[in-house]
C-alpha cells in the first residue's frame, strides 16, 4: 500500500498522496507506480496534458522503454510535446521549429544588411580621409611630399555568407528559385514503343 516519494531515492514510501497519474487515473498508486517518479502530485496538469495527447498506456509504454537515467529528461520532453500539440494540433513541435527556422534566416539576412552597410560606411570613411590629405597637401599648407593619389576603388564588400540548404529551407515553405525547363529537348526520347 506504499507510494514512491517524488524526491527521495527510488524505494523510498510515501503514503501521503497518490502522484498525478493515479489521481487523474483515479487508481491506487503502488510502489512499483511507473508515473510516480515523474508526474508529481503537486503539479497534475503535466500529466494531464500528457495523458490528453499520448494516452496513460503508450506513455508507461515509452517511460519503459527507456534506460532509467534518462526518463526524468524523456518525461519532460513528454510534457513539452504534449503541451505544444495542445497549442498546435496540426504541427505541433515541427511548427514551432519552423518559426524559429524563419526568425533565425529574417536574423542572419539583417544582420549581413547591417555588416554590409558597415562595410560601405568604412569604404566612405577612407576615401573621405585620404581625398583631404591629399587637398592639404596640394593646397601647400604641407611641405612633405604627398604620394600619388590612388585611383583604384576600395575591394568590394564580401558577399553575405551562403546558407546551407539544410538550414533555409523548411518543410513548410515553398522553394524560392524556380527550374529553367526551357533547355530540356525531346531528342533520343521514345515513346513507348
Amino acid at each position: 500500500m506504499g507510494r514512491r516519494h517524488m524526491l527521495g531515492p527510488p524505494g523510498t514510501l510515501n503514503t501521503i498522496t497518490p502522484c498525478a497519474a493515479c489521481k487523474l487515473l483515479r487508481r491506487r498508486c503502488a510502489q512499483e507506480c511507473p508515473f510516480s517518479p515523474y508526474f508529481s502530485p503537486h503539479e497534475p496538469q503535466k500529466f494531464a496534458s500528457v495523458h490528453k495527447v499520448f494516452g496513460a498506456s503508450n506513455v508507461s509504454k515509452m517511460l519503459m522503454e527507456v534506460p532509467e537515467s534518462q526518463r526524468a529528461d524523456a518525461a519532460n520532453s513528454l510534457v513539452y510535446e504534449a503541451n505544444v500539440r495542445l497549442r498546435d494540433p496540426v504541427y505541433g513541435c515541427m511548427g514551432a521549429i519552423s518559426a524559429l527556422q524563419q526568425q533565425v534566416q529574417s536574423l542572419q539576412a539583417e544582420l549581413n544588411a547591417v555588416r554590409s552597410e558597415i562595410i560601405k560606411f568604412k569604404c566612405r570613411e577612407a576615401n573621405l580621409l585620404s581625398s583631404s590629405h591629399v587637398a592639404l597637401l596640394s593646397s601647400g599648407g604641407v611641405s612633405i611630399a604627398a604620394p600619388p593619389a590612388s585611383t583604384q576603388q576600395p575591394p568590394p564588400p564580401p558577399p553575405p555568407p551562403a546558407l546551407s540548404p539544410t538550414s533555409t529551407t523548411s518543410m513548410y515553405t515553398q522553394p524560392t528559385n524556380a527550374a529553367d525547363y526551357s533547355t530540356i529537348s525531346n531528342e533520343n526520347v521514345s515513346y513507348f514503343g
